[in-house]
């Protein structure tokens, strides 16, 4: 079988590397990528410590409006499908690239395959949540990584082509999660932050926050993101804080003061892994850091008023906090009860990606 996949941003290119490997075995694959995350550090390592294949294309699309920059893959993609000929489109979460993937595929009547379908958080003002209500809703397999994805789809009438075929993402954690430990073992993490960031203080394992704010709800509103900050300056411990460019250019602009924060260039997926692994708590506002912090049994802030991973709210390995101050204050002090309970297996058995071929090779059924 002959299908195209689209990834553009990080958590894309993790979750691909697992499916990649094992569709490829004995089907077709024709990669592209749109661009969408151009920064090297956000795109090639990954390619290179996952072992993902070189695209077929890259769209080389860029930063720009929602609409320049879906508009912009539309038109790319259209004009590969229509070269490449494919038996189906697969794409992942939520992005712009998934969103432009979808469109393009539904117009030219190809099957389109959604690999985590169904998540919702029920906020229509996050880019996120219509980019993935669209791409259900044209979608033919709707390929979900938990019970509640499927129940999501549920009530809103879908319910033909859906499959829990566990998370994709727990997948790559359970595969890259040794090689991390054996690469940054004994201090060779901090040694590897250092050279990169000459201002990193000689850190211990348990003894940081992991922090990423990149969301458009937290970033654009510089309210928000004073607070955030003005709450980071007042945690117990340091705060590593991995920067995307435009969020490190605004807080030039604002002149955010920074002492307890300690800004650094965006890491690998393996140096990502271990730090979050060996965080004291991670505090964000993005989805796949919230679900790997489960994963890793590492306690969790997400700084948004909902998620599209209730699952992780479970007797508090996550907690969700508005953007003020003294809420954010009050979630990260919160007593770690969670390692009391044991975590229940709620995003399937590791086996994704076996699930997700199986599924597209029998068309659903």
């Amino acid at each position: 079988m002959k299908i195209i996949t689209i990834i553009g941003a990080r958590p894309q290119f993790i979750k691909a590397a697992p499916f990649s490997f094992t569709f490829r075995k004995e089907n077709e694959e024709i990669l592209v990528h749109t661009g969408q995350h151009y920064d090297a550090n956000m795109s090639d390592v990954f390619f290179k410590e996952l072992g993902i294949p070189h695209p077929d294309y890259n769209l080389e699309v860029g930063s720009g409006s929602h609409g320049l920059q879906t508009g912009r893959m539309l038109e790319k993609i259209e004009d590969i499908i229509l070269k490449e000929k494919p038996e189906g489109m697969l794409v992942y979460g939520d992005t712009n690239s998934t969103l432009a993937g979808a469109l393009a595929a539904s117009k030219l009547h190809v099957p389109v395959f959604h690999v985590e379908a169904g998540l919702r958080s029920y906020n229509k003002l996050m880019p996120e949540e219509q980019n993935r209500i669209l791409t259900d809703h044209i979608s033919n397999l709707l390929l979900c990584p938990t019970q509640t994805a499927v129940d999501n789809l549920n009530k809103e009438g879908i319910t033909k082509g859906v499959l829990n075929t566990g998370d994709i993402m727990f997948d790559a954690v359970l595969r890259n999660l040794e090689i991390s430990k054996g690469k940054y073992i004994n201090g060779s993490w901090l040694n590897e932050l250092k050279q990169d960031n000459s201002k990193i203080p000689n850190l211990k394992e348990k003894e940081y926050y992991l922090a990423t704010i990149h969301r458009a709800e937290n970033t654009d509103n510089h309210n928000k993101l004073r607070e955030i900050f003005s709450a980071f300056e007042k945690f117990d411990k340091p705060v590593l804080l991995p920067i995307h460019p435009r969020t490190r250019k605004l807080i030039e602009e604002l002149n955010i003061e920074l002492n307890n924060v300690k800004l650094i260039k965006p890491v690998g997926y393996l140096l990502m892994l271990y730090l979050t692994a060996n965080a004291y708590m991670v505090v964000t506002d993005s989805g796949g850091l919230q679900k790997e912090s489960y994963f890793l049994k590492t306690p969790c802030t997400t700084l948004r008023d909902q998620t599209e991973w209730v699952e992780t709210l479970e007797n508090g390995w996550n907690m969700l906090s508005p953007i003020e101050v003294s809420t954010i204050l009050e979630a990260v002090s919160r007593k770690l009860d969670c390692f009391k309970y044991p975590q229940p297996q709620l995003f399937g058995e590791g086996n994704a990606a076996e699930q997700i071929t199986q599924a597209i090779l029998n068309g659903g059924k």
